[in-house]
């Protein structure tokens, strides 16, 4: 070898020596880059999938207490119904009472609500027919019969001219209904 052909050698020997180096210097600041970059998408995943499981378990938690919140509005319409119910089986079992009882009843009714005494006594058209003269009988003929007859289910109406005095079983039910709604939902559901 002659002396040239040593020095470019050396030279060429020298140059991929510092290419090396700096081609592992590169490559170690790549992996350190690479590396910082894993690290940070990981965090941001790691953040991503926190937020997104919190969110996922807030509308989870949100829609167990909209159910919850349903379930309670259903429970208590269907409460609500059955007092309801009560009522409306009241207003029957009272329309249904057995005839003495019935005639009775009505006659408390008319003296109870009578003024003058010259009322006119409305029953419904089943009344009328079926104990409409024994109620003018149990009153000592006090009040008269009205030629026309009430559409409800049971009880009456005092009538004198254009005055009316509604005795009616479903008005008196309801009057009760504010007082006797809470002691029938005890009952019912206690």
């Amino acid at each position: 070898m002659k002396g040239t052909e040593k020095i470019v050698a050396h030279i060429q020997a020298d140059a991929k020596a510092k290419a090396d180096a700096i081609l592992a210097q590169a490559e170690q600041q790549c992996a350190s880059i690479r590396e910082d970059y894993d690290k940070k998408a990981k965090d941001v995943y790691s953040e991503k999938i926190r937020v997104g499981v919190k969110d996922c378990q807030d509308k989870v938690d949100s829609m167990e207490r909209i159910a919850r919140m349903e379930a309670k509005k259903s429970i208590l319409a269907l409460k609500q119904e059955m007092v309801s119910r009560s009522f409306d089986l009241a207003v029957q079992k009272i329309a249904a009472l057995p005839e003495e009882r019935y005639v009775a009843f009505l006659a408390k009714l008319a003296k109870d609500a009578s003024v003058t005494g010259d009322e006119e006594i409305v029953l419904n058209a089943r009344d009328r027919a079926a104990i409409g003269e024994k109620l003018v009988d149990a009153l000592g003929g006090k009040l008269r019969l009205a030629d026309s007859t009430g559409d409800f289910a049971g009880g009456l109406i005092l009538r004198r001219g254009s005055i009316e005095v509604n005795c009616t079983v479903e008005l008196l039910v309801e009057l009760c209904r504010s007082e006797m709604s809470s002691e029938i939902a005890g009952v019912l559901f206690e």
